[in-house]
């Protein structure tokens, strides 16, 4: 698929709420990264398995690097990692070849420079951003990925089950302690603690919202919440 930069911004900006200079910027990287592997942007049908893109930082670039590579997290073609930095690493899954494209820190003063007489900064690098060259936009090198085999698209490997919470953990997610598999937050791990069931949300259901009372379903579920709190706090 090859799909003009001005139709690629144009749908950032709708799929993103608004226009500003990340979307500039995730558009063009995005652009970039894959034709370094000769791909268009966006991907379409027969190469959208051919390439994983890792983004480093949870920005309005991101949303444009989406829409311009068709890459998605439900796909698992998308990986974020959150390292806080402006960049992104593409990965040709055919030979593991990778390119990690970052923007360079003197971007803005080069705005400045190239657009003098916009004085509001922020339309300045819109404006700026859609036609500095590349190589004053972004620096681009080489690297390896480690890539493991449930980090790839395709089919779920086996499946296991936390020995605490019980829940399903995919991926190969699991995490062993004295002999017992655990997911990550019951490993210590994750990032939420645990504070106990919500009640009464039912009602809440936007599907379902019109039944009269509770069913049997909502009290199985209810009491398997509770007897999953007792186990987590016994």
């Amino acid at each position: 698929m090859n799909t003009s930069f001005p139709r690629l911004l144009a749908q950032a900006a709708r799929d993103h709420g608004h226009m500003c200079p990340g979307q500039v910027i995730g558009v063009r990287l995005g652009m970039l990264g894959l034709a370094l592997f000769g791909l268009d942007a966006p991907l379409g049908h027969s190469d959208i398995k051919k390439v994983i893109v890792y983004v480093e930082i949870d920005r309005c670039a991101a949303d444009a690097l989406v829409t311009a590579t068709g890459v998605r997290l439900g796909r698992r073609s998308l990986k974020f990692v959150d390292q806080g930095m402006m960049a992104a690493t593409f990965v040709r899954l055919t030979d593991r070849k990778a390119y990690r494209v970052s923007i360079r820190d003197e971007a803005r003063e080069l705005a400045a420079r190239l657009l003098p007489d916009v004085l509001d900064s922020h339309l300045r690098e819109i404006r700026a951003y859609q036609v500095m060259e590349a190589k004053d936009l972004f620096r681009v090198e080489e690297v390896r990925v480690h890539l493991n085999p449930e980090d790839l698209p395709g089919a779920s490997p086996a499946k296991a089950w936390c020995g605490r919470c019980g829940e399903t953990i995919r991926h190969g997610r699991a995490v062993e302690r004295d002999g017992e598999l655990l997911c990550r937050n019951c490993a210590g791990l994750g990032y939420f603690d645990r504070l106990g069931p919500v009640r009464d949300w039912t009602h809440l259901d936007p599907i379902h919202q019109d039944r009269p009372q509770e069913g049997a379903l909502d009290r199985s579920e209810r009491e398997r919440e509770e007897s999953l709190h007792v186990r987590n706090h016994s």
